[in-house]
């Protein structure tokens, strides 16, 4: 505690403004890319799962190409060479928002694929057997198991999307590690900053983690299945 108290915390509060900006922005990106990578995951996950022509193998390229590089990799040839080279100058949140989607996308799409072929063939025949169209058995019943199999999964996939976040300063978005190190630069109370930098992302991913844990366990599969 010494040690702490060695350290000068009043400079957080004058700069409290710029972090909540930081923040926000952080949360906005954040937000997208994860609502995105949930329906990218949802329906390249089911396309691969049914085995659909064409579609599964550009799936399994989009997979393997994002899931075999470093997304901060991506982040950089998406800003600096395909935004560019359609002529886009817009500002980086763009930029932003799409790199973690795509990324999140990729393995949200694994995650969903292995939900699905986990559903009991058996269940599936009972669907056929009701005279349900292949697209109203993926919907009564493949999607309402496979997604709660594959929930646990994707949770770690949506935790891993906000904390690359932090990642956009690369390409200058203004999310909190960019203003975060703005501030240090200028004030040059490292120690500080990225402390409370620290304890703000651990309550941020400990909010969302216990939020869709509460979720998880509302819709957990009866033991019978």
């Amino acid at each position: 505690m010494k040690v702490l108290a060695a350290f000068d915390w009043s400079f957080v509060w004058d700069y409290r403004s710029d972090l909540w900006s930081g923040l926000r922005h952080t949360l906005k990106a954040g937000v997208i890319g994860i609502a995105g990578s949930f329906v990218i995951g949802l329906v390249l996950g089911a396309l691969r799962a049914y085995r659909i022509p064409v579609f599964t193998q550009l799936g399994w390229v989009y997979v393997e190409a994002i899931r075999n590089t470093p997304i901060l990799v991506q982040i950089f040839f998406l800003y600096y060479g395909i935004l560019p080279a359609l002529h886009y100058t817009g500002d980086p949140f763009f930029a932003a928002w799409l790199s973690i989607t795509i990324w999140g996308g990729a393995f949200n799409t694994e995650n969903f694929r292995a939900g699905f072929e986990a559903v009991p063939k058996s269940l599936r025949e009972a669907g056929d057997a009701l005279g349900f169209s292949p697209f109203k058995t993926f919907l009564n019943v493949t999607l309402p198991i496979g997604g709660r199999i594959a929930l646990p999964s994707s949770i770690n996939t949506y935790i891993s999307v906000l904390k690359n976040t932090s990642l956009l300063l690369v390409i200058g978005y203004p999310e909190l590690t960019n203003v975060a190190n703005n501030i240090q630069s200028i004030t040059f109370r490292t120690f500080e900053m990225f402390a409370v930098l620290a304890v703000v992302y651990l309550a941020i991913v400990w909010t969302l983690s216990a939020l869709i844990r509460l979720l998880e366990s509302r819709l957990a599969l009866p033991e019978a299945l």
